[in-house]
């Protein structure tokens, strides 16, 4: 039993003694029946009014309550609606003091919810008035009457974030360009002359709209200073070129040039006015000094020709170039002919300069190819033999690299001007070839000299004798030369004696094989002597007969002896023994 039906128990029971006791007072007081009756029934009535009251109470509280309820009812599926909620899900078995509570508290929530994001959409819809206003952008879509929604929100917090970025962008891009466009406007002495500019220029930078056509009118803006300014150098270039040139030609001192030195770098409008102001004195100047103008110019064309590898009849083509006359027409015809030879080189230079590096390789192999042959290279000094020869190595294998690559490029410069590609008048790969086969023949025509000269060398040393000419290094006696020495038979050597000079020279360098010895054809008249015979022993005369025969490869009968007596100056008396008569004097045809 529950707490409140034993309170109404003990109430009711409460009662039940109070008029039991209000009875037992009545009738000891004795009042009568009808007296007691009036007083029950004020008894009643007061009981009743107080109850009633009470119940009247109760139930207001009750129509309160569920007033309250149904109120709260409607304002929350209101809510739920506008924040975009599932609706409030009442439990079941709830009393109606909890259930009013339960729906109040959910209330005050959804309320708190939508004040914040009503109060959260007015912020961001201040921060978009804010950037449209800057960035003259349009605000972002979202109906301002009703609660947005989480999404909504979220929504609206990414554009403005994205708005804000561009509008950092394109504030530091504003930044920027104006810095460039004060420099622009300082080199070019120029001043803000339109609204625009100065609002650039001179306006504050949070206050400057960085809509999408201000930053294009900015870009454009620069674009024209940038484009002038670029004008300006290329004229100041142009000039700067042309006053370089003059002043070579006319041989303009030192002193005078440095007073355009300032001018010589920038490239203002004051600068662009002095220089455009030399190259009018300048100007002058030549066509008071025509000839020695139009003298330099000859000198560069000559240079250019020489770049351009020219042949002798494309110079002659130039026939102003031979002209005595000077006038001002001769020097517009040289100015425009070196003109044309520069633009010529420049549009091929990267052809031309090949052309001039396989040249200068050429020159540079020629050379080391030259030291080949020259007998002073072996002294050896600092290791310049081996760098000579590492050089030439490297140069013979890069030549044909080299040549290979400046066929391609002539082939399709070919191609593109319809003409064929000469250097001294004739096609390159023809001249290459050319320089190619004149050092090969010039290779040989050394080779046959020295071999000429040195089989003019032998004979004369068979015929008149000669000491070595080039003992390298000293040998000990008996000590043969590793393929060099060799056996004339197998019981002699050359070295076991003292040959005559005839002999020594024949070997005193490497073995080879001599020419045939024969009398010469005046031996049958004249008496042969040779001093060098003094002493000579029939031993060494032996030796000799196996040395010669074995040597000219020749028998006795390739010699002729002389009809008369040959006298031996060791005895003084004729010699009758054919091999000692060889032995004093050696001839051949």
């Amino acid at each position: 039993m529950r707490r409140s039906e034993i309170h109404a128990a003990e109430s009711v029971e409460c009662l039940t003694r109070a008029l039991n006791r209000l009875k037992d007072i009545w009738e000891e007081i004795g009042i009568p029946e009808d007296q007691r009756l009036q007083r029950t029934d004020v008894v009643r009535k007061h009981i009743k009014g107080l109850l009633d009251m009470m119940i009247a109470e109760e139930d207001s509280l009750r129509k309160r309550l569920m007033s309250s309820i149904e109120s709260c009812r409607k304002e929350l599926d209101v809510l739920c609606t506008e924040l975009q909620l599932s609706p409030f899900e009442e439990d079941e078995g709830r009393t109606m003091l909890q259930l009013e509570k339960d729906i109040r508290s959910r209330l005050e929530v959804m309320m708190k919810q939508k004040s914040q994001r009503v109060k959260e959409l007015k912020r961001l819809s201040k921060q978009d008035r804010e950037l449209c206003d800057i960035m003259c952008s349009v605000p972002f879509c979202i109906d301002m009457d009703t609660v947005p929604s989480l999404e909504q929100l979220d929504s609206y917090r990414s554009y403005l974030n994205d708005l804000t970025k561009e509008k950092d962008r394109r504030h530091g891009e504003f930044v920027g360009i104006k810095r460039l466009i004060i420099v622009c406007m300082e080199e070019l002495d120029q001043l803000p002359d339109t609204s625009f500019e100065r609002d650039v220029v001179c306006e504050d930078e949070e206050a400057f709209c960085l809509s999408i056509d201000n930053i294009t009118a900015l870009r454009l803006l620069l674009g024209q200073l940038e484009d002038r300014k670029t004008e300006n150098e290329l004229v100041c270039n142009s000039y700067r070129s042309k006053i370089q040139e003059l002043w070579e030609r006319l041989q303009v001192l030192q002193e005078e040039r440095e007073g355009m030195s300032d001018h010589m770098v920038q490239s203002r409008k004051r600068n662009m006015d002095a220089l455009e102001a030399e190259c009018r004195r300048l100007d002058e100047l030549k066509m008071k000094n025509m000839k020695n103008v139009i003298e330099a110019i000859r000198a560069e064309v000559a240079l250019f020709w020489e770049r351009c590898f020219y042949s002798l009849e494309q110079r002659r083509a130039f026939t102003p170039y031979y002209d005595v006359n000077f006038t001002v027409e001769l020097l517009n015809l040289h100015e425009a002919e070196l003109l044309s030879l520069k633009k010529h080189y420049e549009d091929h230079r990267e052809l031309f300069e090949g052309v001039t590096r396989w040249q200068d390789s050429w020159t540079l192999f020629l050379q080391l190819e030259k030291k080949v042959t020259d007998p002073s290279r072996f002294n050896n000094r600092g290791g310049n033999l081996l760098k000579e020869e590492k050089q030439r190595a490297d140069l013979q294998k890069s030549l044909p690299k080299l040549e290979k690559s400046l066929k391609t490029q002539i082939d399709l410069w070919e191609e593109e001007q319809y003409r064929e590609f000469l250097v001294n008048g004739q096609r390159f790969l023809q001249y290459v070839q050319e320089q190619w086969e004149l050092l090969r023949l010039e290779k040989e025509r050394g080779k046959n000299e020295r071999l000429l000269k040195k089989n003019q060398q032998i004979e004369h040393d068979l015929l008149y004798g000669t000491a070595q000419r080039t003992p390298s290094k000293r040998r000990l006696a008996g000590t043969p030369t590793p393929g060099k020495a060799r056996k004339l038979n197998a019981t002699s050597s050359i070295y076991g004696s003292t040959p005559n000079s005839t002999l020594r020279s024949a070997f005193g360098g490497t073995l080879c094989q001599s020419p045939v010895l024969r009398l010469p054809m005046s031996a049958s008249k004249l008496p042969l002597r040779t001093p060098s015979c003094v002493g000579r022993t029939p031993r060494m005369v032996e030796r000799n007969k196996e040395n010669i025969s074995h040597l000219n490869g020749t028998g006795l009968s390739d010699y002729h002896l002389p009809n008369q007596p040959i006298i031996d100056p060791a005895t003084h008396k004729p010699i009758k023994d054919e091999w000692r008569c060889l032995s004093v004097c050696p001839v051949r045809e």
